[in-house]
């Protein structure tokens, strides 16, 4: 029995392109002409297009493209616009939002007005992108489940770089735009308060991260093992169970005494992925707006221990008699 669309052998099934299922209007949005690529075949479906593009998602690619222009620019401007040292120092340029001083006034370009300007582009795009999945999905009759799962991102990307600077009264607590000036920025962020691995939410992000990670692993590695059964068909196998679906439930209870089905299995990957950024959006937004220090919070609620009292207090010089005079 020949085996296909798997990424361990080099069998691709030759058909003719299939636009689609139709929609209300006929698919006429969709533009191009389908086309078939060996190399992609290799790795999944060798058909490319017909796209949709559309009026939202012509609209996103057009702020998306202005704000990744803006940040471009700027950063080459940064080394004298000389393109090789950009290339060079890439990954460690960037584009710093306003000085924490000048808190949400709009200011200068050069002084975090074209930060201010490619975020409001960028969260333009981003926005526009979730309303054209939300809509395709409702076009093609499917759940809006994809685009819920990419509004939690969302969130943890608007509590970052907009909620919780509006919050804190300035957009100098955003973050920056750049690859490791945006990881010094969460490094400064958690020494800043106290060491974030002590926030409750943020153990929760990490425990739903580590743990989504495995269920799609687990997921992704059973379907694959009855692949040669048909596996991969999991809708047939949802409606009519055959023994790829039986085998994979019978392995799992010889492993574990548990087994998802060829749905549920999807619902807890959706949750624990879900509930990754949604989570860690709630303790980024809770961290200087309710508390200042989650090592002394961890301490107070018995999370964390305190250090041993090895050397005598500090005292504030501010606090003695006469230390608040020249």
């Amino acid at each position: 029995m020949a085996e296909y669309l798997n990424l361990f052998t080099s069998v691709q099934v030759a058909a003719p392109s299939y636009p689609g299922v139709g929609v209300d209007r006929g698919g006429v949005e969709r533009a191009g002409k389908p086309a078939h690529v060996h190399l992609l075949g290799r790795l999944g479906d060798a058909q490319i297009g017909p796209i949709y593009l559309g009026w939202f998602g012509l609209a996103s690619l057009l702020c998306g493209f202005i704000a990744i222009e803006i940040i471009g620019l700027n950063m080459l401007a940064s080394v004298n616009w000389d393109p090789i040292q950009f290339v060079r120092q890439l990954f460690w340029l960037a584009l710093e939002p306003p000085p924490p001083g000048d808190g949400l006034r709009w200011p200068a370009l050069n002084r975090g007005g074209w930060w201010l300007m490619a975020g409001f582009f960028l969260t333009a795009s981003i926005l526009l992108w979730w309303v054209r999945m939300y809509r395709r999905a409702k076009a093609l009759g499917m759940g809006t489940h994809v685009a819920w799962a990419f509004a939690a991102a969302i969130w943890l990307y608007l509590v970052l770089g907009f909620i919780r600077p509006v919050l804190m009264g300035s957009w100098g607590e955003a973050v920056p735009f750049g690859i490791f000036p945006h990881l010094d920025w969460t490094a400064a962020f958690s020494i800043r308060y106290g060491n974030l691995f002590y926030n409750p939410f943020h153990m929760l992000s990490i425990a739903f991260l580590y743990g989504s990670a495995l269920l799609f692993a687990m997921h992704g590695a059973t379907i694959l093992a009855v692949s040669r059964f048909g596996g991969e068909r999991e809708i047939e196998q949802i409606v009519d169970r055959g023994t790829a679906s039986e085998r994979a439930a019978l392995f799992w209870r010889w492993t574990m005494g548990f087994n998802a089905t060829m749905e549920s299995i999807h619902r807890w990957a959706w949750w624990f992925a879900v509930l990754c950024p949604l989570v860690g959006g709630i303790g980024i937004l809770l961290t200087g707006t309710v508390v200042d220090n989650w090592y002394l919070w961890a301490v107070k609620h018995g999370v964390a221990p305190s250090y041993p009292a090895m050397f005598p207090p500090v005292v504030d010089p501010a606090s003695l008699a006469g230390g608040g005079k020249p």
